[in-house]
Parts: C-alpha cells; sequence; structure tokens
C-alpha cells in the first residue's frame, strides 16, 4: 500500500526516527553504494519558486540512481483548467513518485487521493515536512540529542512552525512557539502535539527564547505576501538579534530554513554568527530527502 509524506504526522515516531537515522547514514556515505531509485523516475510539480528545494531534490534523486522530471506550473495541463484528478491518475502511470510544491494544502492532499503513487510534500502554505526532517537531523548533529532539546521559534505560525511543532512532538523536543497576537500556528497541530511534547505558546519572543537550546526563525512575511506591510510592522519586535540571543544559552545553536530576509527577521551579525548552522541546516535538505525517498519507494 502506498504511503505519502504530506505533513510530519503521517510518519509514526518510529518511522521519522528511523528515516532520520537513515538519513544521518546516507550523509557518511560518499559512496553511494546503494542505489533504490535505479530505473524510476519521480515528477516534480512546481507552482511555487525554489532554491533549496529544488535542487536538493534533484540532486537527491539522482544520487539515488533515479531520474527527476521537472514540471513547472506552465508546463502542466492544470494551468488550462485539467482537473487535480485527472492529473493525477495521469502522472501515476509514468511515474514512481511526485514531489509537489504548492499553495493550498488541499491541492496536494486532492492530489495524494487519486495519485497510485506516493506523494512528498516539498511545501504548501499549511506544511513544509521535509524542512522539519531536516530541521531534526541539523539539532541532532549539533546537540547529540534530540528528546528534551528546547526549541525557541520566533516569528510567523507558519508552515515551517506547523511542521517544526509535529517534528517536536515525534522526537521528544520541547518547543516555544512566540508570536505576535493573531499569527499562532495551526491549532490542530498544536493541540496533537500537546499530547506527546511540552509545547508553549508566547506573544513575547524574549520569554520563549530564555534557556533555549535552539533559536529558529522564518520571514514574517510568505511567498504572496510582500506586499502586506501592516504585518510586516507587527512583527518589528520579534527580531532574532544578539539581544535576544543572549536570553538563550551560551551554547545555543540558530537556524533559519533560508532563504532571509537580513535586517528583518534576523541581523547579518547573528545569521553570519558563530552560532548559526544555516548552511548545515541547508545541506541536511538532501541528505533526508534521500531517505524519504527511499522509504516511500521502498515499502
Amino acid at each position: 500500500m502506498k504511503r505519502d509524506y504530506l505533513r510530519v504526522f503521517d510518519f509514526d515516531k518510529q518511522e521519522f526516527l528511523f528515516i532520520l537515522k537513515r538519513a544521518i547514514e546516507l550523509k557518511s556515505n560518499k559512496d553511494y553504494l546503494k542505489y533504490p531509485l535505479v530505473g524510476k523516475c519521480v515528477g516534480m510539480i512546481f507552482e511555487k519558486p525554489s532554491t533549496r528545494t529544488r535542487v536538493s531534490f534533484e540532486v537527491a534523486i539522482y544520487q539515488l540512481g533515479g531520474h527527476p522530471v521537472y514540471l513547472s506550473q506552465r508546463e502542466l495541463q492544470l494551468s488550462r483548467g485539467e482537473t487535480v484528478k485527472d492529473t493525477a491518475q495521469v502522472l501515476s502511470r509514468y511515474l514512481n513518485a511526485v514531489v509537489i510544491r504548492t499553495f493550498s494544502h488541499s491541492i496536494i492532499e486532492e492530489f495524494a487521493k487519486w495519485s497510485d503513487v506516493p506523494v512528498i510534500n516539498a511545501l504548501t502554505d499549511s506544511h513544509h515536512p521535509c524542512q522539519a526532517m531536516a530541521d531534526m537531523m541539523t539539532i541532532f548533529e549539533k546537540k547529540g540529542y534530540l528528546e528534551g532539546i528546547k526549541i525557541a521559534y520566533i516569528g510567523d505560525g507558519n508552515n515551517v512552525a506547523n511542521s517544526l511543532i509535529e517534528a517536536s512532538a515525534l522526537t521528544g523536543a520541547k518547543i516555544n512557539i512566540a508570536t505576535p497576537q493573531g499569527f499562532e500556528p495551526l491549532e490542530e497541530s498544536v493541540e496533537k502535539a500537546k499530547n506527546m511534547t511540552e509545547i508553549n505558546l508566547f506573544n513575547d519572543p524574549y520569554e520563549a527564547a530564555l534557556d533555549a537550546d535552539v533559536i529558529y526563525t522564518d520571514v514574517w512575511l510568505s511567498m504572496g505576501e510582500e506586499q502586506h506591510t501592516e504585518k510586516k510592522e507587527k512583527f518589528k519586535n520579534f527580531q532574532i538579534n544578539s539581544i535576544l540571543l543572549k536570553k538563550a544559552k551560551k551554547d545555543a545553536i540558530v537556524m533559519h530554513c533560508l532563504p532571509a530576509h537580513r535586517g528583518e527577521e534576523i541581523t547579518d551579525e547573528v545569521l553570519d554568527g558563530p552560532q548559526s548552522v544555516v548552511l548545515d541546516q541547508a545541506e541536511n535538505r538532501l541528505h533526508t530527502e534521500k531517505a524519504i525517498l527511499e522509504f516511500l519507494l521502498n515499502l
């Protein structure tokens, strides 16, 4: 029976940790002695622009022995009114898996409903599960453990925050979320996570950052929101800077999923500073995506 990865909670704790361990193994093996995707083609439907997600998935598929088929929105009949159902059913006849980066989460759910092959969420407005897997890999590399680690996410309660909450729940990490009032993460993700780990919501970023092992942020304005200057004004006190960083533990690491709007949600001093692990975090997208592909295509 085919499996999809549309949100972090599509995996249980055992599966999530297994894939995480496998990603670490794949990173250490530069020879790629196993090629589990030989003779397989993976479609990549991208309705949103991308740097890290597109490149990391294309390289991951190639290094596992498969062939990536990149499909932008303008190259598909979806742009001319073909239904998601028809597209999913047809592409299932050609491809072994489909990676989708789109807007509404309901689109990828509809696609997965009609697809006979695994569907992987490369970002929707509600979830970014591949990013969360790479985040947890990076924290484990830098800290040596996940259960009990204290993460402080400062900024918009967006797709990255939702997936980070769910990943924290599966790994036993504690997580504080600090957002302006009205910009909290999905209530559904928060409520389910509360049954699995410690999660706290704040409107004060300095309170959330206190004694944190990890300080994490993302852009205040997601794709399509760039003109919402009123929203940006509400986030002006939620910047990751040297003053806020002092509230965390001395050996805290700083994370950002990138791209960053330097001088807005994070300062150059912190982003380029010795506590920043954003480049390792970006690299680990490659290794975790390999592990996810291998897992889903070899069930």
